[in-house]
């Protein structure tokens, strides 16, 4: 139970961040003022996707995330061999702000665009569809 409540409590505190980056830190929506349903239905301006959802289903890019912002050193979050967060009752995301961007799923990933992304990203070919596997369209 404990675990659980701290899962939403880390889910709640990271949307109450977003409000604050959309209302004050970066002032893009000042006079918003919706209601849960409103935050459910996606009606604020910007989105963040966050790794391992479907706008954003490579965990491998988390490495870069943690290095480029010290994440551990400035939060004490760290990235598990299998890239999940230790304490696991935490959240990462990336913001954008601006009013075009817009949630989206990766659709199904067919071999060649895993050859180019393994070659683009320096990763064997078994290694991208280790990680991607649930995205795949073949076996």
């Amino acid at each position: 139970m404990v675990k659980a409540l701290a899962d939403r409590l880390a889910e709640a505190f990271a949307e109450k961040i977003h409000e604050d980056i959309r209302r004050t830190l970066w002032a893009y929506s000042t006079k918003e003022d919706l209601g849960a349903a409103d935050l459910l239905a996606v009606k604020y301006q910007g989105i963040r996707p966050a790794p391992g959802y479907p706008s954003q289903p490579d965990h491998t890019e988390k490495p870069a995330m943690w290095n480029l912002m010290d994440i551990t050193a400035q939060s004490g979050i760290e990235l598990t061999e299998g890239l999940a967060m230790m304490p696991a009752a935490a959240v990462s995301a990336l913001v954008f702000a601006s009013k075009h961007a817009q949630y989206f799923a990766v659709g199904k990933i067919c071999k060649d665009q895993i050859e180019d992304y393994a070659t683009r990203k320096k990763m064997s070919v078994p290694d991208v569809e280790k990680w991607l596997g649930a995205s795949l369209s073949y076996d």
